[in-house]
């Protein structure tokens, strides 16, 4: 059975139960007051179960029909959250106990992918976190202005953008430092070369 049936039906249970309560709790009134002491019409939405106060919003009752379907992609072939693919579990759940928060935010929002190269992250690419508006001209470190990239697209697009990338260590002289990610009794450990 498809959700948007399923609870549209509910709904129409939901009306049943609280239109056989509104009469049981109003035995002597007739059925067109009760409807118009308990059901309103709010924003095009006809027979909507609300509270009636002068001057307030109302409170109404939330329509099952109107919860968000979110469709769950099935897990990759023989993945499992115990081997180690911090990338691809980060990426699909927006967390991961061995990973920088940030980091697996942002490989959940860009869905794995580098937005300089566009291609997929793999478990010993170097990930780099980089803003989008360069803070030296005026861009604010806050998740909508940042994104993550390949080392080298870090690199490219930071040379692009013409900011000197003095304070994250962006185009200078000296070679960041290489982090491998090794596994070391039985745990998952980020080396800095």
């Amino acid at each position: 059975m498809v959700s948007k049936v399923a609870y549209s039906d509910i709904d129409d249970l939901t009306y049943q139960k609280l239109r056989a309560w509104a009469k049981r709790r109003h035995p002597k009134k007739n059925g067109e007051w009760v409807s118009k002491r308990y059901w309103q019409s709010i924003g095009g939405d006809n027979w909507v179960f609300a509270t009636r106060k002068e001057g307030l919003t109302p409170l109404r009752l939330i329509n099952h029909a109107n919860t968000p379907i979110v469709r769950h992609v099935k897990v990759k072939g023989e993945s499992s959250p115990y081997d180690g693919n911090l990338v691809y579990w980060s990426s699909r759940m927006g967390k991961n106990p061995e990973m920088p928060t940030r980091v697996a935010l942002l490989l959940k929002r860009q869905k794995g992918k580098c937005t300089h190269c566009g291609l997929f992250f793999r478990e010993n690419d170097v990930m780099e976190v980089d803003h989008t508006i360069p803070k030296s001209k005026g861009g604010k470190d806050e998740y909508k202005n940042l994104q993550l990239l390949h080392r080298h697209c870090h690199d490219t697009k930071t040379a692009n953008d013409g900011s000197p990338g003095t304070k994250s260590g962006c185009n200078s002289a000296e070679p960041k430092p290489t982090r491998k990610l090794e596994k070391v009794a039985d745990k998952w450990v980020m080396r800095y070369a």
